[in-house]
């Protein structure tokens, strides 16, 4: 975010590594011709690179946040794309239809039985059947998108409405004991970020993307807000548990809504156990900084060696095993495998 705004001061962010930048309010000049935004993307990229010690990232150049959005995300990973103006509808009718902000699963099933499964299906289909389909504000603003209608400012102050964390797997995960690490892992990143912010949620939901695309959400809302990584990955792993994912999952999130910045009676708290139990990675966060001397545990993110594997970082633990992936920075990308918490042939390595 240090190095966007060192770009623009109007970056909005989306999550943790996502942002809209308006490059019209650029620090520099902007070349907006096509060689000067690919010269733009690349000293970006690098900068980014070279501030984080090595992060790729993908950027997508449009004429409005949608679009922008949208040729992102077909330019990952690493990638970039530029969208000029006047070209927006040509990469936008391909589409599945489910590329538009608000066309969740149900959306999209109502619209798959009137024939739209493209962005070009809805382009073309008739506004009153749309209208009786999923109701005139809705259809309107889909309508809007798929034409590419998108005036909305980049807006850096904007009120913080959820907070969520995803994985995207080289390979498709299919261990359930891994899924619910990863889910626990980012639970504790989320329950963070809303501490950090003062923040408390009413709303907890998980997104998975399954080995064919499908994207499938699932939310529960509590009976009290709650900044609690324990609590948040509870009701995230039990959401888990209700998705068949035995064809493999590319994608995992975690998010919270419904923030508040007041904390009411936690009546949750009483019997959250309804949600699953706590686990022993869960239960490390409240540890004592003696207690971590004597039981250190496995933070996601601490370097490790394996005996027979060599050097990796700790992916997640929780359930009483560690997942690590076994890479450097110096490396390329490497396999990830899962031991036992007190596997004696897994060591940490302390920062020199």
């Amino acid at each position: 975010m240090e190095v966007l705004r060192r770009l623009s001061p109007l970056v909005e962010p989306l999550s943790l590594d996502e942002a809209f930048v308006d490059l019209r309010t650029a620090t520099e000049v902007v070349d907006f011709s096509r060689p000067g935004l690919e010269l733009l993307i690349k000293k970006l990229k690098d900068e980014v690179r070279a501030t984080t010690g090595g992060l790729t990232g993908s950027v997508g150049v449009a004429s409005s946040k949608f679009v922008a959005k949208v040729a992102t995300e077909l330019a990952k990973p690493n990638g970039w794309s530029v969208v000029a103006a006047g070209q927006e509808l040509e990469l936008l009718r391909p589409l599945k239809v489910g590329v538009i902000p608000g066309v969740g699963p149900v959306t999209q099933e109502k619209l798959r039985r009137i024939g739209i499964h493209t962005v070009a299906d809805l382009q073309s289909s008739a506004f009153d059947e749309l209208t009786q389909v999923i109701g005139k504000t809705q259809a309107q603003a889909l309508v809007d998108l798929a034409y590419a209608r998108d005036d909305r400012p980049v807006e850096p102050d904007r009120e913080t409405k959820s907070i969520s964390v995803e994985d995207t797997f080289e390979t498709d995960l299919v261990a359930r004991d891994e899924l619910a690490t990863i889910l626990l892992r980012d639970a504790r990143q989320v329950a963070s970020r809303l501490r950090a912010a003062g923040l408390f949620a009413h709303t907890v939901s998980i997104k998975v993307r399954l080995h064919d695309f499908s994207t499938l959400t699932r939310s529960r809302t509590l009976l009290s807000a709650t900044d609690r990584a324990d609590v948040i990955g509870s009701v995230a792993t039990s959401l888990l548990s209700g998705v068949d994912a035995t064809g493999g999952v590319r994608l995992l999130g975690v998010g919270v809504a419904g923030l508040t910045d007041v904390l009411q009676d936690d009546l949750f708290a009483a019997d959250h156990s309804i949600e699953g139990p706590a686990t022993e990675d869960v239960a490390a966060d409240h540890l004592s900084p003696e207690e971590e001397r004597v039981r250190p545990g496995w933070p996601a993110g601490v370097d490790v060696e394996h005996d027979q594997y060599g050097s990796g970082w700790v992916w997640g633990s929780g359930l009483s095993r560690v997942t690590v992936r076994f890479e450097t920075r110096d490396t390329p990308p490497g396999p990830v495998r899962t031991f036992a918490s007190d596997d004696p042939a897994l060591h940490r390595v302390e920062p020199h």
